[in-house]
This record gives structure tokens, sequence and C-alpha cells, in this order.
């Protein structure tokens, strides 16, 4: 996006970017609202696999969380009115360059970081994928229903 030329074409991809991620951020928030309430199914991995897996978990969460959050106030510190669709948000802060730049510079590491975690998690997948071990049924819909 950064490389399209300013004005109304780039501007209609920023505006679609930021509200993407702020449905994102809405989305995985109610997730995880429901994950307190509904946990998965008891995990079949044991030992050092358990670990890395439960901590890729929490690291995708905290990047599903904390990336949209920072490009958001990313936007926030900007003069510019934030967009949801086309709705204009509530101004919560006023502009501020320095907060501006720090919080886009985190929405990118976030994200690179982010992209590194869904390689290894995809890796992982491909391993259980591989190994048959049942680890991908367990996390289709109706899982606890197959007992």
């Amino acid at each position: 996006m950064t490389d399209l030329p300013k004005g109304a074409e780039r501007s209609a991809a920023y505006g679609l970017h930021k509200s993407l991620g702020l449905l994102a951020l809405l989305l995985v928030a109610l997730r995880l609202g429901w994950r307190r309430f509904h946990p998965p199914p008891p995990s079949p991995l044991q030992g050092p696999l358990a670990k890395v897996a439960g901590a890729t978990h929490l690291a995708l969460y905290a990047f599903l969380l904390l990336a949209p959050l920072a490009g958001y106030l990313a936007s926030a510190f900007t003069p510019y009115p934030v967009k949801f669709f086309g709705h204009e948000l509530p101004r919560l802060f006023a502009a501020d360059e320095g907060l501006n730049a720090a919080f886009k510079q985190l929405h990118v590491v976030l994200v690179w970081s982010g992209a590194a975690l869904i390689l290894l998690h995809l890796a992982g997948t491909l391993k259980h994928l591989l190994l048959r071990d049942g680890t991908l049924q367990r996390m289709l819909p109706g899982a606890l229903l197959r007992k």
C-alpha cells in the first residue's frame, strides 16, 4: 500500500486496511471472551511439544490483539479521523507525530513477527497432518461431540 501514489486509490486502500484491522481486533476480542467460558478440548500433546504449542497459541493471540491495536493507535495519533467502514470514530487522542511514528513502527514489527508465527503454526499443522495424530480432527467443529 505504501507504494501507491497519494490519491483516492491509496486513501481507499488504507481505509479498508484500517476497517479490516479494527474488525479483526473486535473479532479476536470476542473470540477470547468466548474461549474464556468455553475452553478447547484437552490437548493430546505431552511435555515440551505441549509447551511449544501453548506458547505459539498465546503468541498468536497476542499478535492478533496487539497488531491491530498498534495500527489503530498509529492512526489515532494523526490529525485525521479514524473511520470504520466509512463511519467516523470518536477522537480519543490529540495528534502526536512522535506517538504516531512509534505505534506505526510497532505495528510493522508486530505484523512481520506475526507472519513468522503464522509460518511456525503452519509448520506445526503440517507435521500433525503428516503424523495423523488426531490433532487436526480435535480442532474441527464438534470435536467434543465425537468423543
